[in-house]
């Protein structure tokens, strides 16, 4: 071409232009492109422990709050136990301003028959008999070991544990167990709370259950292995020191089992060497 530049050389500005020109646009729509890919985002990973239910935490730190409100709580109080397929009773909590308690429990010994008293001074732990239509003697009481020894399984009716031991275990913030908000039992007002226990254990510390507080630290109400316990009246104050239901004797503690029927003794035979007479006859009167 006459006075201008080389077709060749045209063509070859032209296609660098048009590289320059077009290569942004080329990339951007690659990357739009590899946005929408279908598939699917990789998954997180595994959490390295399983989540702790909200409001876990929580519960512990209001029910051990609780608890050490109930060590410090003194009154006397009456709650009564429902157990299934036994007419309700009528429990007394006695909790003393020197840190002496006592709980009495109708039928809580020989099967439901004996009513007995469980008391902590510092004198010892002790188990009183207290009369009743069909046992009328007077109370008394036998000494069973120091106040914070454990009573065998024999001789534990447990109603009383809610209101001594198992608050130590409550307050524990060391002791294996699982606490959750829960709802009152019937006729219980408070703040209600369900324990478990995650520690397997032949003894576990406590009773799994419900437990129930006011702010106050007052019980109002245990769900647990042994029955139902629902605050039956206003607390009443507490007294400086308990006093044992009788007097202390030697003796043996009432078991929780239901005394066994002795056997009638058979009416026994005439002795070897009783004179009979030729009848056979023993006594010789001729009574045939």
């Amino acid at each position: 071409m006459p006075g201008g530049c080389p077709r060749d050389a045209l063509n070859a500005e032209n296609d660098r232009v048009y590289a320059h020109r077009v290569a942004p646009f080329v990339f951007a729509l690659s990357v739009l492109l590899a946005g929408c890919s279908t598939d699917p985002p990789a998954d997180p990973p595994p959490p390295t422990s399983a989540p702790r239910p909200v409001g876990m935490d929580a519960a512990r730190d209001e029910l051990a709050a609780h608890a050490a409100a109930a060590q410090d709580r003194h009154l006397v109080a009456r709650y009564a136990l429902r157990v299934d397929g036994e007419a309700d009773r009528l429990i007394l909590v006695t909790s003393a301003n020197d840190g002496s308690w006592r709980v009495d429990v109708p039928g809580g010994a020989l099967g439901g028959t004996a009513d007995i008293s469980l008391a902590a001074t510092t004198d010892g732990l002790f188990q009183c008999a207290l009369p009743t239509p069909t046992r009328p003697e007077p109370a008394s009481c036998v000494r069973l070991g120091e106040r914070d020894d454990t009573l065998p399984r024999r001789l534990d009716p447990r109603v009383q544990h809610p209101f001594t031991d198992w608050l130590d275990v409550l307050t524990d913030r060391r002791a294996p167990l699982s606490v959750s908000p829960a709802m009152a039992p019937a006729g219980a007002s408070g703040s209600c709370y369900s324990v478990e226990t995650t520690a397997a254990s032949i003894n576990p510390p406590l009773d799994v259950g419900i437990y129930c507080f006011d702010a106050d630290g007052t019980l109002t109400a245990v769900r647990a292995a042994f029955g139902t316990l629902t605050l039956a009246a206003t607390p009443e104050p507490a007294p400086a020191s308990v006093q044992l239901a009788g007097p202390v004797v030697e003796g043996e503690p009432l078991g929780l089992a239901a005394p066994t029927d002795t056997p009638s003794t058979a009416e026994a035979p005439p002795a070897a060497d009783a004179p009979t007479t030729a009848d056979g006859d023993p006594t010789g009167t001729g009574t045939p």
